[in-house]
């Protein structure tokens, strides 16, 4: 059975920072450091976006190229981040509500700094190719923070991408995956 993306959809705050503005704050040489890492600006959430807000604008992106596609076939759905907004309320359980695929489903968080979209990918791609689930959601999204002053501070955006996991109608199929 060929197991794949079925579909796909992406959400980038639209507020920008450049590093030069960071180091005038902090009083270093932002305008060095962005040349050193070739970052010219950054993605910012707004005052009202979170890694929740990020992940159902993406989610909400890929379900609208898959008009075929019922929300109700959705059988998991997960967040990857290292920055969710709560300690103990689940984002991907907000996301697929947002999205129509509750209530028969499982949802999950995952926390693995930069790899756990993939993460959430792999996981989907075992429930259908079991045939557990018809499709699968996974989400990898972030409004990373870095101290200030360090060079994640200049380098970590926000952002989102969402992927959506089956075996019919696949647009590119995953072969093999490695951790």
């Amino acid at each position: 059975m060929d197991v794949g993306i079925v579909s796909y959809g992406a959400y980038i705050p639209r507020y920008r920072i450049k590093p030069e503005e960071i180091g005038r704050i902090w009083g270093v040489d932002g305008e060095g450091m962005g040349k050193n890492l070739m970052i010219y600006q950054k993605s910012v959430p707004g005052v009202d976006e979170d890694v929740i807000t990020i992940s159902v604008e993406a989610a909400r992106n890929m379900m609208a190229r898959v008009p075929r596609v019922d929300p109700q076939d959705i059988g998991a759905l997960y967040v990857g981040s290292e920055s969710h907004p709560y300690a103990v309320k689940p984002t991907a359980t907000t996301v697929a509500e947002a999205i129509d695929a509750t209530p028969a489903l499982t949802a999950a968080d995952i926390e693995f700094a930069c790899k756990a979209g993939t993460a959430g990918i792999q996981m989907c791609m075992g429930m259908v190719a079991s045939k557990m689930i018809k499709y699968g959601v996974a989400i990898g999204a972030d409004t990373s923070r870095g101290a200030p002053g360090d060079a994640l501070e200049f380098s970590a955006s926000a952002g989102g991408a969402a992927f959506l996991i089956g075996s019919k109608k696949v647009i590119a199929k995953i072969n093999k995956t490695i951790s």
